[in-house]
């Protein structure tokens, strides 16, 4: 029998799990970065940047929204958001807020629309 765990194979690559990415951390200053934000890099990658964070930050040379981010690293949102955090403290990347893109619809017009539907 081997010694070698069953959940390890050689196409599994190495594991690492996504809090270790982010050394333990819950909160940062991304902790607020609704889904839809859109995040852009700015200026030149400095070389100390750590793979996840290199991957981010190429990504986003085209605007692109966390949710996006967060599907095409295969990360959690809130392991995302966390570096997302690092990196615009540091001032490599821009988040745009869907609130500072445009007025968002009033309630009053949504709840009529929502009794409106319900009447058909």
């Amino acid at each position: 029998m081997s010694d070698t765990p069953q959940w390890l194979d050689e196409d599994a690559g190495p594991v690492v799990r996504p809090y270790a990415l982010i050394r333990g951390r819950t909160r940062s200053s991304g902790d607020n970065f609704d889904l839809i934000a859109t995040v852009s890099a700015i200026g030149d990658p400095p070389a100390d940047l750590n793979p996840e964070q290199l991957l981010i930050y190429r990504a986003a040379r085209i605007p692109i929204s966390v949710a996006d981010l967060a599907v095409e690293l295969d990360l959690p949102v809130g392991v995302v958001r966390v570096m997302l955090g690092d990196l615009r403290d540091h001032g490599l990347i821009s988040v745009t807020s869907p609130s500072a893109a445009g007025s968002r619809p009033n309630e009053g017009i949504l709840k009529e629309v929502i009794n409106g539907l319900r009447a058909l």
